[in-house]
């Protein structure tokens, strides 16, 4: 022991570093810490009414959820109080549909809370209630501040024990899991468990750096890889919530895909810098303003793009009738272009991915993963110089940087197939690209080159 103690007073030298004399020795203690940050995190359960659900008696859910027969679905979670007149944080998945919302607090005080409001695409709710005494609240601390090692305390109620305390570091940042448009979630390997949905990160100063949401299992219980929203995104959702009980988001119509080597290699760009327009919504703030497929957005402001995630992100933050100063590349110049921002519409219609529509020059077309489709008339085989037998639907455009135009689908090639069935009309076209995205499948098409007269069996990968 003496000579481990040596040892390790040797290393502390060489480093040159103070390293605080807990830490030599053992792991640091946060008990301190966490008896003062106990009292603002609570417990949360919700009720729906049985004619409204269907699901088995005793059935769990991925929150702790279990059905009691007379009073409905009680649902699990955590939040934690920030304003001492009772405001507080949860996730939404945990307040989702409820008819009653229960808070207890950490001295098992219930009081009922009312639903201010709720933003699904983000994850986060503010509910509030009565205060029943003086309540401690937490402090906001920087999510953007916080590094890859740095240690954290997650509070919550998982599986129902209330005021459960895990410590932990944190593991990575910025991480996109595809639960929505806005992923940049801190991973972390602090246990979470369900029914601590809702409930604070903390950082070693006592500050709230994030919210604890989901959690990677396969078996449904803690495997060491936990995320929480970052406090930093939170506020603003909040904020909006608080003033008008939803949030509004900015809006400039675009869809936008990641930049990649050869992408760049053929746009002539040095290196694989910013993020590719993708589509564009008809007469949306992007169109208007001059922004085209192809182009690749090298910034927003002083803030250099290499993230679709970021700049949507960005954009949303944005308020109407603000401008987006974008600086892209484009027929190998670097140009700037100011894109005024609106709020973004309820259901936008941003680039659709598929839909059948009139042609100005010939009958209907069909616009659907990466591809401009027409079916094939006569007027079609004779321009074309086409056998009289041709059957199939003619490509007449592919969409820059889709997943058509990286497998070398072109302009005059004919899919004679999908899925291995004859494809000869539009609205069959469609049904088997929409049965292929609802069965999360690529789709597979038999397709004639134009150029070569060959065919080939191309797997393309469809959005969803």
């Amino acid at each position: 022991m003496h000579r481990l103690r040596l040892f390790l007073l040797i290393m502390t030298f060489v480093a040159g570093t103070a390293v605080p004399a807990q830490a030599q020795y053992g792991f640091p203690s946060f008990a301190e810490l966490a008896e003062k940050l106990i009292p603002t995190v609570v417990n949360i359960s919700t009720i729906q009414q049985p004619d409204q659900i269907n699901i088995p008696f005793e059935d769990e859910g991925d929150d702790g959820e279990y059905y009691d027969p007379l009073e409905g679905r009680v649902a699990l979670g955590s939040g934690f109080i920030i304003s001492e007149d009772g405001y507080i944080i949860t996730n939404y998945h945990v307040i989702e549909n409820a008819e009653v919302v229960n808070v207890v607090l950490f001295d098992n005080t219930e009081v009922e809370a009312d639903i201010i409001g709720g933003d699904e695409t983000t994850d986060v709710a503010l509910i509030k209630i009565e205060p029943p005494f003086e309540l401690d609240k937490v402090t906001f601390g920087d999510s953007d501040s916080i590094r890859v090692g740095d240690w954290v305390l997650a509070i919550g109620n998982p599986f129902g024990l209330g005021g459960s305390v895990t410590a932990g570091i944190v593991s990575a940042k910025s991480r996109d899991i595809e639960a929505g448009p806005y992923d940049n979630f801190i991973q972390t390997d602090a246990a979470i468990n369900q029914g601590s949905s809702g409930g604070p990160m903390f950082n070693t100063k006592g500050e709230a750096i994030g919210i604890n949401t989901a959690l990677f299992s396969t078996s449904g219980n803690n495997m060491g890889i936990g995320f929480a929203i970052p406090i930093n995104t939170v506020e603003w959702i909040v904020k909006q919530l608080e003033q008008s009980g939803e949030v509004k988001r900015g809006w400039i119509g675009i869809r936008v895909r990641p930049n990649s080597k050869n992408l760049a290699r053929s746009l002539n760009l040095k290196d694989a810098q910013g993020i590719i327009v993708s589509g564009i919504t008809e007469n949306g703030p992007a169109a208007k303003a001059g922004l085209q497929p192809g182009d690749v957005i090298i910034s927003l402001g002083k803030n250099e793009i290499n993230s679709c995630t970021d700049f949507s992100r960005q954009i949303a933050e944005m308020p109407a009738g603000s401008e987006a100063q974008l600086v892209i590349w484009r027929n190998q110049e670097i140009e700037p272009i100011t894109v005024k921002v609106e709020n973004m519409p309820k259901s936008p219609k941003a680039a659709p991915k598929e839909q059948v529509k009139p042609d100005s020059e010939s009958g209907m077309i069909l616009k659907a993963s990466g591809m401009l489709l027409k079916e094939i008339t006569p007027d079609i085989i004779k321009n074309m110089n086409l056998a009289p037998t041709t059957m199939g639907l003619l490509v007449a455009g592919v969409e820059f940087a889709s997943d058509a135009d990286r497998k070398g689908i072109k302009r005059g090639d004919i899919i004679i197939k999908m899925d291995l069935k004859d494809c000869v009309t539009l609205p069959a076209a469609l049904e088997m690209i929409r049965e292929a995205q609802q069965n999360r499948r690529p789709l597979h098409l038999m397709v004639q080159n134009a150029e070569q007269d060959e065919i080939n069996v191309i797997e393309l990968e469809l959005e969803p």
